[in-house]
């Protein structure tokens, strides 16, 4: 048995959950594998709002991936190119990650080096804002590559 207002000793169950409750306190086993086991003398709602505090402040500042998805198809116009060429880099400026892809639909899966030369050209455009992370690759019907967003200095 251990505890902040205890001394570490080996008593009985009966000795310790006794000592617990003259203190207004919660006996709590922390080892069961241990030999003896190990409990501890604690307040337990105390412990679990600590336990539920810790975990919210970790969780907090994690960072949150944002990823947007940019669709293109292997015959795709370069007005259309141009116009989600901007979107692209305003989710690369706002920190989110980009997965273009060239979806491929029937037929046109003929077309794979277009779709290839298209995605490589988009990363040649967005190369002083974001990081290729995911190169070209076909998944199905579906050529994918990810862009994730340069680290500011």
């Amino acid at each position: 048995m251990v505890g902040e207002e205890v001394e570490p000793k080996i008593v009985s169950l009966d000795e310790a959950i006794k000592i617990a409750k003259n203190l207004s306190l919660d006996l709590v086993e922390i080892s069961p594998n241990a030999e003896p086991p190990v409990c501890k003398v604690i307040d337990y709602k105390k412990f679990i709002y600590d336990q539920k505090k810790k975990q919210k402040a970790i969780k907090s500042k994690a960072q949150k991936v944002v990823i947007k998805e940019l669709r293109f198809g292997p015959n795709t116009g370069e007005h259309d190119f141009d116009f989600k060429l901007k979107h692209a880099q305003k989710f690369l400026e706002e920190g989110a990650k980009v997965k273009a892809f060239v979806f491929f639909r029937g037929r046109t899966i003929i077309f794979k080096d277009k779709g290839e030369i298209l995605l490589l050209k988009l990363a040649q455009a967005l190369e002083d804002i974001g990081i290729v992370e995911n190169m070209p690759k076909l998944e199905g019907k579906k050529m994918i590559m990810i862009i994730a967003p340069k680290k500011k200095k």
